[in-house]
């Protein structure tokens, strides 16, 4: 068994979106840093960043109701709607960036334009949904935004789901047409082909085992080759951890005291597919719907459009699971080991707190295909249990952490670790992951490389030209970005047949 010695200036663990994203921006700003991949898997993007793995929504918070809250007074909070549309614009521009320098030939290859839309049933529910459009569509970002609860309109935007409704409820949703479908693990795939062009060393079938801090400060990681079973021990001045549902262990290893006292809690997710053309020719667009009382956000119910291996696709879910791993392809007991000394009271603490979101988990876990078809058919009334397949989606692990809210709060959302000198780097948690994965490395960027920000600002801005700017107050900034985004990624054509 070897042990080698190497070293390096950056070393991404995990070869997801998050990774792939750092990577060609780090690439792009410092060409002639030496960058190394460590990925467990044979293949990039086969995790949470998988096509199959995620609902490819490109979250631009334009049909996510989660994202828009109604507050005590009957106004609509839509500050957090906007603040990830915001981030979704920063990929956009960047993806942009990258078709332009041709670093990346056909966009049609991961990202496609479809309609955003909710989709809500019952008087309170249309209310709100009405005061959500009202108050989102005076804004910039949403001014494309249409409302309807006219049942002829309804017909000509979503056949598939009005077809054979025969309720009486008053129903109504919101749509707007500049919404996008994203194949993350076609984007990670192609971000990584680019990248070992440009000499980034990819080493996949590779485990990082342990990582230790030496005393020239740099970091030691223990990597095992997994066809050979070698070890080799690699240093560098910078490590981020992008490694899904794994990456709360290898933070743990780090030692980092900013990584202690958190946990984490892994909720699998469920999609039926649809195995019928004339079915999935129907229906053109994304549907999000209200998630049930008890449900935790990540499972708000949704019919949607998908391009996938170039043709179009149709899934409903998620149906919310639960295994103890934190990966698709992890251990049962990442769980268990991923308690330690110093988060065993916030893990307690969450574990009193969410009796609710366990009891919902189990339900959903003894749900029957039939019972999943009823709930589909509360989308789709004529649906037929032959059309669908169950498909097993990817593992979510969400963080629980100590807040201002209490001990042990579950976090419903994408949140950076750092080390205080930025070293060490690490992304925990899931949605809007994946689409606000541009934001989320700039931030790493900002936090662990400050010194080097002011030289590094004009190129950022450059391939990103709204980095640190507000689109909400610069529309006409915006609508240039609209254009040019639309123009790169090909989302202005009416029809695109595949």
């Amino acid at each position: 068994m070897s042990n080698r010695e190497t070293k390096a200036d950056v070393i991404l663990i995990g070869a997801g979106i998050m990774s792939a994203t750092l990577g060609t921006l780090l690439k792009e700003l410092v060409p002639e840093w030496d960058i190394k991949v460590f990925e467990k898997l044979a293949n990039a993007g086969q995790e949470s960043s998988n096509e199959w793995n995620n609902a490819g929504t490109g979250h631009a918070a334009l049909c996510e109701l989660n994202y828009t809250v109604e507050k005590s007074d009957g106004s609509v909070d839509i500050s957090k709607a906007i603040k990830i549309n915001e981030q979704f614009q920063l990929s956009m521009q960047f993806w942009s960036y990258l078709v332009k320098s041709k670093l990346i030939n056909n966009p049609h290859d991961f990202i496609m334009p479809l309609p955003h839309m909710s989709l809500v049933q019952g008087k309170q529910n249309v209310s709100f949904l009405k005061k959500r459009f009202e108050t989102l569509s005076k804004t910039p970002l949403y001014q494309d935004m249409e409302f309807s609860d006219d049942t002829k309109k309804l017909m000509e935007w979503i056949p598939l789901i009005m077809q054979g409704r025969t309720s009486n409820e008053p129903i109504a949703a919101t749509k707007i047409d500049s919404g996008t479908d994203v194949n993350f693990g076609a984007l990670t795939r192609m971000l990584f082909d680019h990248l070992e062009s440009k000499n980034v060393d990819i080493r996949y079938k590779h485990c990082v085992n342990n990582m230790k801090r030496t005393k020239d400060g740099l970091w030691e990681l223990k990597v095992r080759n997994l066809n050979s079973g070698d070890i080799e021990r690699c240093r560098a001045k910078f490590v981020f951890i992008g490694g899904g549902g794994g990456s709360l262990h290898l933070l743990q290893k780090s030692g980092i005291p900013e990584g202690k006292h958190i946990g984490g809690f892994p909720i699998s997710g469920i999609f039926m597919v649809c195995n019928n053309a004339d079915v999935i020719a129907q229906h053109h667009a994304k549907v999000y719907g209200k998630a049930k009382v008890g449900a935790p956000p990540m499972s708000v119910p949704h019919l949607d459009t998908r391009y996938i291996d170039n043709k179009k696709s149709l899934l409903f879910g998620p149906f919310a699971g639960f295994s103890p791993k934190f990966l698709k392809t992890g251990s049962m007991f990442d769980l268990v080991s991923s308690i330690k000394p110093n988060n065993v009271l916030t893990m307690l603490a969450a574990g009193a707190k969410e009796m609710s979101l366990t009891k919902y988990l189990i339900q959903q876990v003894m749900l029957s295909k039939e019972q999943r078809m009823e709930e589909l058919r509360e989308f789709i009334p004529n649906a037929k249990s032959e059309d669908w397949d169950l498909v097993v989606a990817g593992q979510r692990v969400q963080i629980i952490k100590n807040t201002a809210s209490g001990k042990g709060t579950l976090q419903f959302g994408t949140e950076v670790i750092t080390s205080a000198d930025g070293s060490i780097a690490a992304l925990l948690g899931a949605s809007p992951g994946a689409s606000t994965a541009v934001h989320v490395m700039l931030e790493v960027i900002k936090r662990c490389f400050p010194h080097l920000m002011e030289d590094w600002e004009p190129k950022i801005k450059a391939m990103i030209p709204s980095y640190g700017v507000s689109l909400l107050e610069n529309p006409s900034l915006l609508r240039e970005i609209h254009i040019f985004t639309s123009q790169m990624l090909g989302l202005d054509e009416k029809k695109i047949s595949l």
